[in-house]
């Protein structure tokens, strides 16, 4: 496997230096201290150990080989090493799987998402042309098409497909970089989803005088990687580093926003949950604004923010560019946010809410300002009917509640519902008091919040866990696992986490650990 530690060479370059500089007569010879062992060099050994013990647990095929993808750390020294596999040479989109240890690389859990080995025949029966051509009629306008490439889907046994990448926009004239996957034996279309996923000087609309972390001249970040600002051209912004009039219709404005609760986010990311910038891995993305479309999203590469419906307000509140951010977030964990259908799309929209919320909490900002709360889109009025998605009850947005059957087929913000209001009453409970919201249970029963803080590190490490086929069954195992894990100590957490999915209608799922 791949992953190799710096030890070995580290102890080499110390027995040279001391060979070939002897301490003179008399003198004291001071040995360096051994170099500390990185926890994740440790991870990945222990998660490539199991693997090879245990290739059952992770569904190996012969023809499969294993393809890391990172180690990425968690609170209290969780480790999360990801997979994925090719198989017959070809990439499999659904192999991947997630291997958690503690610091000392003890195994706790894995997280797989194939259910079975992979037996495909991979040769194709229809030419890529064939399946550019049928892939293309998915787009209303083509601007470009992939080269299609012959992939494995992990459903079942496996099935045989050309992916193809086809950018352009929608019949409503809203972008999209859809994946879609054709069979490559009966040329038939089974699967797609789409890339893009809606929705102390410097003068902000919603915040008032704020300070944000720029260059001299240009709306780009020094401190955090990749975070700039501009219009829709990509290009940073540029001025005297005096940004904003802090008008609703000024683009620098909007820009002062965005980089503002962009910024909130980030440090949140760091001090609440542990993880080191959006991506993980200490980087961020672009944003854009002046989008001429009541809409903002996230496309895979950067976000972007449009205006409301009165055109008197930009779409750059701290839960809207939060949301769009927890799409980057939910990208760049595990699993990423390919596949799934609009059950996995759900949750994706859903997670987009949880971090816009984290960061309100996280901020804490006056009643005059944007005081936290469990509401989406209320400053921005996107459509002129105040917020967008309640997450203490979806149902006064006449969005599910509780989950149900029919979720897998609920247009992706309205399946935002089940798992918002899982997390509410796992943050507050069903009836907090102190002037927060009550929260009906569907089950009737009564649960105690744990606080917003806590629920967000659990809901961060289940993120880790993540697989390609997310669903909210998986979501509660892993969340389970997660709360356990985190609190090893403590029941009240691992128990609250069960009682808020059992309260959304989402039962005990299989493998779901004990508290």
């Amino acid at each position: 496997m791949r992953h190799q530690t710096a030890i070995g060479a580290a102890a080499l370059s110390v027995g040279l230096a001391v060979a070939m500089s002897a301490p003179a007569t008399g003198a004291t010879s001071r040995t360096a201290p051994a170099p500390k062992p990185d926890p994740r060099s440790i991870a990945a050994g222990s998660a490539d150990r199991a693997i090879a013990a245990q290739p059952s647990t992770f569904k190996l095929a012969a023809e499969d080989k294993i393809v890391d993808l990172g180690v990425t750390s968690g609170l209290n020294g969780l480790q999360y090493v990801a997979y994925t596999r090719t198989h017959a040479g070809l990439p499999v989109q659904g192999g991947d799987f997630v291997v958690v240890t503690n610091a000392a690389g003890g195994v706790l859990s894995t997280h797989v998402n194939q259910t079975r080995e992979l037996d495909v025949d991979t040769k194709a029966k229809i030419s890529a042309a064939a399946a550019a051509k049928t892939s293309r009629a998915h787009v209303a306008k083509v601007e470009k098409v992939s080269a299609p490439k012959l992939t494995v889907l992990a459903n079942g046994a496996g099935r045989l497909v050309y992916e193809t990448v086809v950018t352009g926009t929608k019949k409503n004239n809203a972008p999209t970089i859809m994946h879609v996957y054709v069979d490559a034996k009966s040329g038939k279309v089974v699967e797609s989803w789409d890339q893009v996923r809606d929705a102390a000087d410097d003068r902000s609309h919603y915040h008032g005088t704020v300070d944000i972390s720029t260059a001299a001249t240009t709306m780009s970040d020094p401190q955090r990687g990749n975070v700039q600002c501009g219009g829709q051209n990509g290009r940073a912004y540029t001025g005297d580093s005096q940004w904003g009039n802090g008008s609703g219709t000024d683009m620098e404005t909007a820009c002062v926003d965005a980089m503002y609760a962009h910024q909130k986010e980030w440090d949140m990311l760091k001090e609440w949950l542990g993880r080191n910038g959006i991506n993980g891995r200490g980087g961020g993305f672009p944003m854009r604004v002046a989008l001429n479309a009541v809409n903002a999203y996230w496309n895979g590469s950067y976000t972007t923010y449009g205006h409301n419906q009165a055109n008197n307000r930009q779409a750059t509140s701290v839960d809207v560019v939060g949301h769009e951010n927890g799409h980057a977030i939910f990208t760049t964990t595990p699993g990423g946010d390919s596949g799934g259908g609009n059950e996995k799309g759900g949750l994706n929209e859903s997670t987009g809410d949880i971090f816009g919320t984290l960061t309100e909490f996280y901020m804490n900002e006056p009643a005059n300002l944007d005081p936290p709360d469990y509401l989406v889109g209320e400053e921005v009025d996107l459509v002129g009917q105040g917020p967008i998605r309640n997450m203490y009850n979806p149902q006064e947005k006449r969005h599910p509640n509780c989950y149900s059957s029919s979720i897998p087929r609920t247009e992706v913000h309205a399946a935002a519902g089940p798992q918002n209001h899982w997390f509410y009453l796992l943050a507050e409970g069903s009836n907090p008091g102190g002037g927060k919201p009550t929260s009906p249970t569907c089950n009737s029963s009564t649960v105690t919040g744990i606080g917003v803080q806590k629920a967000g590190k659990i809901f961060m490490e289940t993120l880790n866990r993540k697989t390609s086929s997310w669903t909210h069954s998986t979501v509660r195992a892993a969340s389970v696992a997660a709360a356990k894990q985190l609190f090893p100590g403590s029941t009240t957490e691992c128990q609250t986490v069960k009682a808020a999915w059992s309260a959304v209608s989402v039962p005990q799922a299989s493998g779901e650990p004990a508290c």
